[in-house]
């Protein structure tokens, strides 16, 4: 069922494609759906950036020319999905784990698209899904420790390694109401690489897939 409101949203994200651009992909199931549609595109398309592994894997098997981030000189937009969003376009991400990766290529995107099936927009983030933090493995006992003073349950994601060969936290009971202090709090930490929190670097479009199926737009209020 979700899937199909994935597939909705993925096919209403398609036209925000512009003629020979340099967009960016991020990682999990709404971006492998994206994946298959964007084909129908490619001839609008210079190059993508990946954010994962597996993304790269299936650009690759539709002959996307893949760059890497630093030999572009910018990214007209990036796609991806969200584990949770709220109205403010404020995020949690890294369930796939690629956050760090993800981070990095929105943050360098002049627009940011989210598709999500309607369960992901919530009006508080952490109810559903638990915070995700890259760390350097020599930090966690650290990381933990300084975890601990906000009222967290920590726990350490099994058999995952990341692409830069880290490991991941998953952070519980976390009071999110100002998501953006938390973000800050936790990056100064100091063995922490990245935080699943997007609240300094929002989506700018929401595309929802829904039940009855239709699709909700929605932009960043400026």
């Amino acid at each position: 069922m979700f899937n199909k409101l994935k597939i909705l949203a993925a096919k209403s994200a398609i036209k925000y494609i512009k003629n020979h651009n340099i967009i960016g992909i991020g990682s999990g199931t709404t971006i492998s759906n994206f994946i298959d549609l964007l084909y129908t595109e490619k001839k609008n398309i210079i190059g993508i950036v990946s954010a994962s592994r597996s993304s790269t894997k299936k650009l690759q098997k539709y002959n996307f020319n893949i760059y890497q981030i630093n030999k572009v000189k910018k990214i007209g937009i990036y796609f991806d999905s969200a584990d949770e969003i709220n109205h403010k376009m404020q995020m949690i991400k890294g369930g796939g784990a690629a956050l760090t990766n993800e981070k990095i290529i929105s943050s360098f995107s002049d627009l940011f698209i989210c598709m999500i099936d309607e369960s992901k927009y919530v009006k508080n983030l952490g109810i559903l899904h638990p915070v995700p933090i890259e760390i350097i493995p020599l930090a966690e006992k650290f990381i933990i420790k300084q975890l601990s003073y906000l009222g967290a349950i920590v726990k350490k994601r099994i058999n995952t390694i990341t692409e830069h060969g880290n490991i991941i936290l998953d952070v519980y009971n976390l009071n999110l109401c100002e998501p953006l202090k938390i973000e800050k709090y936790i990056n100064n930490i100091p063995g922490v690489v990245t935080v699943g929190l997007f609240t300094q670097r929002c989506a700018d479009i929401i595309i929802i897939g829904k039940h009855n199926n239709t699709v909700s737009i929605i932009n960043k209020k400026i």
